[in-house]
């Protein structure tokens, strides 16, 4: 199921991750040559993917929500 993206945190080791309407996190990392998303190094960059939607497995798979954590620009 394709959600979309409402805001962003960090987690424990400051990769970005991505907060879904439904509620599910995804790590949005730029890890190039395997993983291209060179939007996620800015803020502006992050900003600009706001309601993009991602694909969520955890929906997917009828998992419960998240812990809610704190956006960061």
């Amino acid at each position: 199921m394709r959600q979309p993206i409402t805001g962003y945190h960090r987690d424990e080791e400051g990769h970005w991750v991505a907060e879904l309407a439904c509620g599910h996190h995804q790590h949005v990392r730029h890890q190039p040559p395997w993983v291209e998303r060179p939007w996620v190094t800015s803020e502006a960059g992050r900003r600009s993917r706001l309601g993009m939607r991602l694909a969520c497995v955890k929906c997917d798979r009828g998992e419960p929500r998240d812990t809610p954590e704190k956006a960061l620009d």
